[in-house]
C-alpha cells in the first residue's frame, strides 16, 4: 500500500492531481489509515498511468471515464472502445484542419505587414482584422 505522495511519485503526477482524479471518481483509495490517510495499491498506479497515456492520446477525463466504464462492463466489446477512439481521432483531425486554416490566415496577415515603427493606426494587420470584422458583422 502506498501513501498519496508515494503513488504520485510512482505514477509521475502530483498529489493534487490524484486528489482531482479521486474527486472525478477516476481512482479510489484502496483503504484509509486510522488517521484518515489515503492508501493506494498497485492497481491505482496502473490506472493513473492509463489515464495519463489516454490524455496523451487526446482523450478528455470524461472520455477516459467512459473508457474505464467500458473496460469493466460485461456487455461492452472492443468495437465500443474502437468507436470511441475513431470519434476522438475525427475530432482531432477537425481541430487540426481548423488550426491549419488559422495558421494560413496568420501567414497572410504577417506577409502583408512589414512591421517597423509605423503607428498602429497604419498597421496592415490591424486594418485587415478590423475590415474583416466589419464585413462579418454586415
Amino acid at each position: 500500500m502506498y501513501t498519496i505522495g508515494k503513488v504520485a511519485t510512482l505514477a509521475g503526477v502530483s498529489p493534487d492531481t490524484l486528489r482531482y482524479y479521486e474527486k472525478e471518481r477516476l481512482i479510489t483509495p484502496a483503504s484509509k489509515t486510522a488517521a484518515g490517510y489515503r492508501l493506494y495499491n498497485d492497481e491505482a498506479v496502473r490506472r493513473i498511468r492509463f489515464i495519463k497515456t489516454a490524455q496523451h492520446c487526446g482523450f478528455s477525463l470524461s472520455d477516459i471515464q467512459e473508457l474505464l466504464t467500458l473496460k469493466q462492463a460485461e456487455s461492452a466489446c472492443c468495437e465500443d472502445v474502437r468507436s470511441l477512439a475513431i470519434e476522438k481521432k475525427l475530432h482531432i483531425e477537425h481541430k487540426l484542419r481548423a488550426l491549419q486554416a488559422m495558421s494560413r490566415a496568420l501567414d497572410d496577415l504577417i506577409q502583408g505587414c512589414e512591421g517597423g515603427e509605423a503607428a498602429t493606426d497604419d498597421c496592415p494587420i490591424l486594418a485587415a482584422l478590423e475590415n474583416s470584422l466589419h464585413e462579418v458583422s454586415l
